[in-house]
């Protein structure tokens, strides 16, 4: 009996991906949707404002010697929308140029994935010093890129990083400052009056509190974050 004979021949299986539109199926973009999930966390403290916002923010709290209030899940909350208005319009084109024409099948995922890394891209660029990005070329032993659009992401993710850090220590120091002013002014005027014993903070705190107030801290602050990234998101 000869087994090689065609009728024997067991045809491979195949699976396809796509529906008959050639459009993804439900069940990839779930998977899809499911592993962007798993990796937004990353995604959002490594490419967007909201290392730089949240930094910021947790400066100012010490800055006011409220090492808990607000607590961690306020600020992360609202560092997260902010920075959700600020990039709306990049994360608006990544929508129109990348994820809607692979859902209707026009475009293959390793063309979408192409095209929305684009506008990102642009993005950071944006707020990267050249400066962090020769450090990583370097780091990495390549040669300073020709153009913005070779910068490679492995590149520009720390770059931009170190950048955001950097500009969110300046925006600290700047809030720190009267603050220590206010610090130096109650922990003298105790000194002077011998009451060495009494904790200068627990003066200082309420004083530090209505200044805050008076100036409309929290909107002068997020108004700077928001002016740092071009105004309106």
């Amino acid at each position: 009996m000869n087994l090689l004979h065609p009728m024997n021949v067991v045809p491979l299986l195949t699976i396809d991906i796509n529906g008959v539109d050639g459009s993804p199926s439900g069940s990839i973009l779930t998977l899809l949707g499911i592993t962007l999930l798993s990796v937004a966390p990353a995604l959002l403290l490594m490419m967007s404002s909201f290392t730089k916002i949240f930094v910021v923010l947790a400066m100012t709290r010490n800055a006011l010697s409220l090492p808990s209030i607000p607590p961690n899940q306020v600020l992360a909350g609202l560092s997260l929308f902010l920075s959700l208005f600020i990039m709306w319009p990049v994360l608006t084109e990544i929508n129109t140029v990348a994820v809607q024409p692979y859902i209707e099948g026009s475009i293959t995922f390793t063309q979408a994935f192409d095209i929305g890394q684009a506008p990102l891209q642009q993005w950071m660029l944006g707020y990267t010093r050249e400066e962090d990005l020769a450090l990583m070329s370097r780091m990495a032993g390549q040669d300073n890129p020709a153009d913005p659009e070779s910068v490679p992401l492995y590149t520009l993710i720390p770059a931009f990083m170190i950048s955001e850090l950097r500009a969110a220590f300046i925006i600290g120091f700047v809030i720190f400052v009267p603050f220590l002013v206010i610090d130096l002014v109650v922990a003298a005027a105790l000194m002077s009056m011998g009451m060495m014993m009494l904790p200068p903070v627990m003066i200082s705190l309420p004083f530090k509190i209505l200044l805050f107030i008076l100036v409309d801290g929290w909107g002068l602050i997020i108004r700077s974050l928001l002016e740092s990234y071009g105004g309106v998101g």
